[in-house]
């Protein structure tokens, strides 16, 4: 597995394994070579208040994990049904993508990989909630 790889801005900050660590001043770059290590950008951390729509909330979900906050045994399986619950409704081709790729990202314990393909989402979530309720 070649791991994970962060791009950072400047001061920007992320959470890993329970430690919230800043970049300095100039872009970095990060690899990740621990496998399973939890990994979350604070500039995508969506706080609990937020997780007011469907697929915020399957975000919020796989959040848990990398924060810290809930263990990947507790969260898996009602990740994986929430997941399944959006393909339901999200039926375009390239929203099947992503939500595969979450799919197997939860199966894989890779939870950056699972938020990641699913905040890919949140645009055509938005435009589908803003057409149905303008």
């Amino acid at each position: 597995m070649s791991g994970l790889v962060l791009k950072l801005a400047p001061k920007e900050r992320v959470l890993v394994n329970g430690a919230v660590i800043e970049n300095g001043d100039k872009r970095a770059r990060l690899s990740i070579v621990t496998p399973k290590a939890h990994i979350l950008r604070l500039r995508d951390a969506i706080h609990p208040e937020e997780a007011t729509t469907p697929v915020r909330r399957v975000c919020y979900l796989a959040q848990l994990v990398l924060s810290g906050d809930a263990p990947a045994e507790e969260v898996r399986l009602p990740l994986l049904r929430h997941i399944e619950e959006l393909s339901r409704i999200m039926t375009d081709p390239d929203s099947r993508r992503h939500l595969g790729a979450a799919t197997q990202s939860v199966i894989d314990g890779q939870f950056y990989h699972c938020l990641k393909a699913l905040r890919l989402l949140l645009p055509r979530e938005e435009r589908l909630l803003a057409h149905c309720w303008p």
